[in-house]
């Protein structure tokens, strides 16, 4: 089975494929989830047009974002039949009353059942909430009949919370949420930050269920866009080691303003997947850094051709 030779996947290049390798991805991308912002969101005349049915749709939260844009934009998503999970970033909550507040918001007004709990890109709290396990221990989610909860995943570590390199808080954490999902109603896994190399990303899933940490992982995937702009957005969202592959495109100066897609990085993970069906990664998530729209696109042809 022959490695794809270049990462700017068009549709003439998926030809490199063997028809086993089209049929291992084309399966790994069933039932991928992808993420939106209330202002992006807003661009999109009509999500359906775009995206398969019932879709998972991460709203993702930022700082400075009114709860009434972020519930608005869950509504729409909701009427339009897909399922969404908005984030929940404890470092922007203030306390137990707020997280109720929002959770009955969401529920009341756009029927959310799930969530992704983080403790969200804010440096200092803004009140006694600072981790996802801090929002899980108010036990609201269960209280209110949460069917699924996400947690992060940092496949190359998190300089934030392990200052020192190692991964040692990263893990522990991991353990403390295994716990969790042992003992919760909930469906749970972990959405990771996007990677870009498959190789360490397949032994990282491997450690955490040698350590006995089974909870299944929604790998981060980005999605096409200008190599400029995926660098950039690498360095801020703090990619690790598997950066060197955007690195090392960028020195190829004739490739500098060709599309950047992830048909590489997929396509050797499903065919991991494929020839390892109890592996832990179960599903893909996308971060449409150059556009819901090319994401989008890119799904639809890959995972249905």
């Amino acid at each position: 089975m022959a490695l794809l030779s270049s990462l700017f996947g068009s549709k003439e290049d998926r030809t490199s494929r063997s028809d086993h390798d089209q049929l291992a991805v084309s399966a790994f991308l069933q039932d991928c989830s992808i993420e939106v912002m209330p202002r992006t969101a807003a661009k999109v005349e009509d999500f359906k047009a775009i995206l398969a049915p019932g879709t998972r749709v991460y709203i993702a939260h930022i700082e400075g974002t009114p709860i009434g844009e972020m519930v608005d934009t869950a509504k729409r998503l909701a009427d339009d039949g897909f399922a969404v999970m908005p984030h929940f970033p404890a470092r922007i909550i203030q306390d137990a009353a707020m997280l109720e507040d929002w959770i009955d918001r969401y529920q009341g007004e756009a029927g959310v059942d799930q969530a992704l709990l983080l403790a969200g890109g804010v440096d200092k709290p803004h009140g006694a909430l600072a981790s996802s396990m801090d929002l899980m221990e108010t036990g609201l989610f269960g209280k209110k009949g949460f069917k699924r909860l996400h947690v992060a995943g940092h496949p190359e570590g998190n300089k934030d919370i392990d200052p020192d390199g190692s991964d040692k808080n990263v893990m522990d954490a991991l353990r403390w949420k295994q716990k969790f999902a042992e003992t919760s109603d909930a469906d749970m896994a972990l959405a990771t930050q996007f990677c870009f190399e498959a190789a360490p990303v397949i032994e990282w899933a491997d450690r955490l269920k040698a350590e006995g940490i089974t909870i299944p992982i929604h790998i981060g995937v980005a999605g096409p866009a200008k190599l400029q702009t995926m660098i950039k957005f690498a360095i801020a969202c703090g990619v690790g080691p598997s950066l060197r592959v955007l690195q090392k495109r960028a020195a190829d100066a004739t490739k500098l303003l060709l599309p950047f897609k992830p048909d590489e990085f997929v396509t050797d993970l499903a065919r991991h997947k494929a020839a390892t069906p109890d592996f832990n990664i179960t599903h893909v998530h996308f971060f449409p850094l150059g556009g819901i729209g090319k994401s989008a696109e890119w799904i639809n042809e890959n995972r249905d051709s």
